[in-house]
């Protein structure tokens, strides 16, 4: 049997650019289903904001996938070390979660065997979806899908019915997983060239 091709994701690191992302659950498993393991999603991306410097403006944290509207500060930077910073620690905390509770089917579940390793995959390989956004309008309209992702699922019945997104904070709740930064707030270093 041949093995199938590993699909790639196509990302532009252009400065002033936001980025509209979307990673999904391996075999789109719904692992987002606990408060334990969103609240890794949360410290992730606050550690990721912190580590390479970028605006985090909105997020929806799902079952099985996670959208994030983010915007780098930098006038170079690599999407693909930051997505690794956001998608390792969580991949990191679950391995860890399910060793430490002796979860032996949960972890072969999620465990791949390639002929020459075996790697545990909390996140779809491939890298997931970058949509490069440059536009007020739609960053906006982004910013409001991301919103409404849970409503479209059935899950509730408002956006800030949902406490795992940013939809509360925009709402103007205090007491939020993660603050957001405020879009168009502050440039891009060089974004004018």
């Amino acid at each position: 049997m041949q093995t199938p091709i590993r699909k790639t994701r196509r990302a532009y690191d252009l400065p002033g650019h936001t980025h509209f992302l979307t990673f999904s659950c391996f075999k789109r498993i719904p692992l987002l289903v606990s408060d334990r393991s969103r609240a890794w999603i949360v410290e992730a991306l606050e550690s990721a904001r912190q580590s390479h410097n970028f605006e985090l403006w909105a997020y929806v944290i799902m079952p099985e996938h996670v959208h994030v509207l983010i915007k780098p500060y930098d006038h170079k930077y690599e999407m693909r070390k930051i997505l690794n910073a956001i998608k390792r620690p969580v991949s990191d905390a679950a391995r860890n979660y399910l060793t430490e509770t002796d979860n032996t089917e949960f972890l072969n579940r999620l465990t791949v065997n390639y002929p020459s390793r075996k790697v545990f995959r909390f996140w779809q390989p491939g890298g997931g979806f970058d949509r490069n956004l440059f536009k007020e309008t739609t960053v906006l309209k982004a910013i409001e899908y991301i919103h409404a992702n849970p409503i479209r699922r059935g899950l509730v019945k408002l956006p800030t019915d949902w406490t795992w997104s940013s939809a509360q904070f925009w709402a103007g709740e205090q007491d939020v997983p993660i603050r957001m930064d405020r879009p168009f707030a502050r440039s891009t270093v060089n974004e004018a060239q």
